[in-house]
């Protein structure tokens, strides 16, 4: 049998399944392919895949979404498809007819979130009915072709111990880490892109007690932690009528009336900052969230300056951060992928001071760590025994 997919029969089963509810499941795909008559002769399980990839899923990108390994795939032209298999992106051998092809395949995935892509708004932002994330700006004003981001959502229970056997920390940091949350210090996990952040986030969040109750809040749900006690808010994004619309900042405001053991924000990007603060400030203990930042010294200024727009600057917003939170870290990817707990700073409202630092090989000590001992003692939590490395003063 031909690899290839009968002439026009995309367009027909397209046709038969307009009008039904969407997207379509894989039997109602079937379905409308044998009322047009089938495949030919063979194995008709390969082509039935790809059909269901080009009526209702990713086209010609479905096996790579399908990929467990796969984390990233990015589109710059219809013959230039990038993959993100954890050791950076690697270009693929797939392709696209045409940018109208690209386009198309865009237009199918943002409707089936509810989110418009045309001329009068050229790009989208949106997460599909599965968890995926997508990304894409159509050109122009993408130069030369649209471009397309997707990030997969892979559901992993990943553990610290798992996360220490692939190097991403040590034993000595881990063991801190432990401690950090056994004694309910509030952490906010901080890096940058694609550096590990959620997955980190996620491990913290496995450690919790059992009887703990977690209430995450997100722009998008990501975090899905082994805990026995876990209510999840995502956000909303407006319709097309650009009515509609839930923020993280509303859905933080309503976490802290749901009786949370901890409160997770799981990006602090905007205004919700401030109430996140606030709720951290007023017995709240234990919260988490993540951050963009490019170093844990970063960490301070960055949180001034997404709480600045929102009215709290000044030494009342030093006051709040230094009260609300105890524990940076920081996290990085390497220039060959491989990603580390880089930093386990302590938080104060001037800045942070490094407790311990990793290189990948092994944990120093900082001048930070006097600091975070005492914040563990505080919370009746023996700090673990100290690297004996140290890292040097600049």
């Amino acid at each position: 049998m031909s690899d290839a997919l009968p002439a026009d029969l995309v367009e027909r089963v397209r046709r038969r399944l307009a009008g039904e509810p969407w997207p379509p499941s894989a039997a109602r795909v079937a379905a409308a392919v044998r009322a047009e008559g089938g495949f030919p002769d063979g194995d008709p399980l390969p082509l039935l895949q790809r059909l269901e990839d080009e009526v209702s899923g990713a086209g010609p990108l479905g096996p790579l979404l399908r990929d467990p390994l796969v984390t990233d795939v990015l589109v710059n032209a219809p013959s230039e498809v990038w993959a993100d298999r954890g050791s950076g992106p690697e270009r693929v051998t797939v392709t696209f007819a045409d940018d109208t092809a690209v386009v198309a395949l865009v237009r199918r995935l943002a409707s089936c979130a509810g989110r418009r892509l045309d001329a009068a708004q050229p790009w989208v932002d949106a997460r599909l009915p599965d968890g995926t994330r997508l990304h894409a700006v159509l050109s122009p004003p993408a130069v030369g072709h649209t471009c397309v981001s997707i990030r997969t959502l892979r559901r992993q229970h990943l553990t610290l111990e798992a996360l220490r056997a692939g190097g991403t920390v040590d034993e000595p940091l881990a063991a801190y880490l432990h401690a950090i949350v056994a004694a309910r210090l509030a952490v906010v996990v901080s890096g940058g892109t694609g550096s590990g952040k959620t997955t980190l986030l996620g491990c913290l969040l496995g450690l919790v007690r059992p009887y703990e109750r977690l209430v995450l809040v997100e722009d998008a749900c990501e975090l899905h932690p082994n805990a026995a006690h876990v209510v999840s808010l995502e956000a909303r994004p407006p319709n097309v009528e650009g009515a509609g619309a839930i923020t993280v900042r509303d859905l933080v405001r309503q976490a802290m009336r749901m009786r949370p053991d901890r409160l997770v924000v799981g990006e602090a990007r905007g205004d919700e900052v401030v109430d996140m603060l606030a709720a951290l400030n007023t017995g709240h203990d234990g919260g988490m969230t993540t951050l963009h930042a490019n170093t844990a010294a970063d960490v301070v200024p960055r949180l001034a300056a997404l709480a600045g727009p929102a009215g709290l600057t000044g030494a009342a917003l030093t006051a709040q951060i230094g009260s609300a939170l105890d524990v940076a870290v920081h996290v990085v990817r390497a220039s060959d992928g491989r990603r580390r707990v880089a930093e386990v700073a302590v938080v104060t409202g001037e800045g942070t001071v490094t407790a311990l630092a990793y290189d990948g090989t092994r944990t120093r000590v900082g001048p930070g760590l006097p600091a975070l001992a005492a914040r563990l003692n505080a919370r009746g939590v023996d700090p673990p025994a100290p690297p004996l490395a140290s890292v040097r003063r600049p």
